[in-house]
Parts: C-alpha cells; structure tokens; sequence
C-alpha cells in the first residue's frame, strides 16, 4: 500500500485518467470492473490482475510500467 498523504503525487491511473477528461466511473465501465475497483487502485489500496492492468494500459492509451512500475527516482 502507498501511504496517503497530502506531498503524495497523485496515482499514474489517477493522472491520466484525468487527463483523458473520464470519470472514475467510465473508466470502470471501459474496462470492465466496479468504479470502487478503480477508486481502490487509485488510493494504492488494490494491486490489479495483470489482465486488469493491461486493459487499463489499453484504455488509458500507456504502458502497465507507467501505471504501476517502480516509482522511485532513478539515481
């Protein structure tokens, strides 16, 4: 789980999705879960299927390691 504070960047599923003028919910519908699902992996609070993490890729037109890959900074 990613800690939930105020510094915190927001999730990559969160930006982009945003990004892409949809709702949390149109989101859900496009790739077939609940729009709890999608608020879920939005808060770091819910690792998606690879299955799941594809079609999100798909929808939000990235690649799974820019939604879910390692987010620290490279030194």
């Amino acid at each position: 789980m990613v800690p939930r504070t105020s510094t915190t960047t927001p999730h990559p599923v969160r930006a982009l999705r945003k990004a892409r003028r949809l709702t949390q919910a149109e989101l859900a519908q496009t790739v077939g879960v609940s729009r709890q699902t999608v608020v879920a992996i939005e808060q770091g609070d819910y690792a998606p299927s690879v299955f799941l993490a594809l079609r999100l890729a798909r929808t939000l037109a990235t690649t799974v390691e820019e939604l879910f890959g390692d987010q620290e900074p490279k030194q």
